[in-house]
This record gives C-alpha cells, sequence and structure tokens, in this order.
C-alpha cells in the first residue's frame, strides 16, 4: 500500500447555497474518501465570507476546510468530481505533511538550543551564586 499523505482541501461553494445542500456537498466528500481509501481527520465549516475578488459575479462564498489523510488516490478523484460540479466556486488542494515534518524538525532543533541555552545560564547562575557566598564569607 502507498504512503499515507496528509492533505487539506478546501472549497468555497456560493454563499446563496443552501445549508442543507452544504451538508450533502460535505456529506458526498466524505463518501468518496471512504470509498477510495482515505480518512478525514478533520472538517473545519468556516461558514461565509467575503471573497477576496469576485468570481461570478458572487462576493461572497462558502468556506469548507477539510484534512484528509491518504495516498492521493482520493483526492484526484474529489478534484475531478468539484471540477464538474458547478455547486463548487473554487477548490484547492496541499498536500502538507512534508511541511509538518520539517517544521517539526526545526522545532526540536530550537528546543534542543534553548535547552542548552537553560542548562549554560543554570551553570552560570549556580558559579556566580557560589561566589558571592565566598564573597559573603
Amino acid at each position: 500500500m502507498a504512503e499515507k499523505r496528509t492533505y487539506e482541501v478546501m472549497y468555497v461553494a456560493a454563499a446563496d447555497t443552501p445549508d442543507e445542500d452544504i451538508a450533502k456537498l460535505n456529506e458526498t466528500i466524505e463518501q468518496i474518501v471512504d470509498k477510495e481509501g482515505g480518512t478525514i481527520v478533520k472538517t473545519e465549516d468556516m461558514g461565509r465570507r467575503k471573497l477576496a475578488y469576485p468570481i461570478n459575479k458572487k462576493t461572497e462564498g462558502y468556506y469548507v476546510l477539510f484534512e484528509i489523510e491518504g495516498s492521493g488516490q482520493e483526492i484526484a478523484e474529489l478534484e475531478r468530481r468539484m471540477r464538474v460540479n458547478d455547486a463548487f466556486l473554487r477548490y484547492l488542494t496541499v498536500r502538507v505533511d512534508e511541511e509538518r515534518k520539517t517544521a517539526d524538525k526545526f522545532q526540536a532543533k530550537r528546543d534542543k538550543r534553548q535547552a542548552r541555552r537553560n542548562e549554560r545560564n543554570g551553570n552560570a547562575n549556580e558559579s556566580n551564586a557560589s561566589e558571592d557566598a565566598l564573597d559573603n564569607q
């Protein structure tokens, strides 16, 4: 089996789309991902927001973000379906597992450096305290 990858898929639907239709779109996406062997880690319903620029003479859209783990096969099917469905104004898919791995590596490096600084400062404080104790005698 292929390596599990993490993707973020965001879509913008027309703002005048009824809430029931948005729920159906989300269910359809979940079914496609499950059928293709992926899992939905998180769903974030961001609601109606103003668009950065007009799309098809619309100035507002309904934003939904999915975090999906899978092989990429389900993403290809999702994008194919989004391309042909008029309910989606825009969609964007980003693979985020590599960036998260890199960020974790940098965070570990920063933590290690901070621990060394704290250790050095702790030793310096101890030697200063012992010098002060000697001066006071």
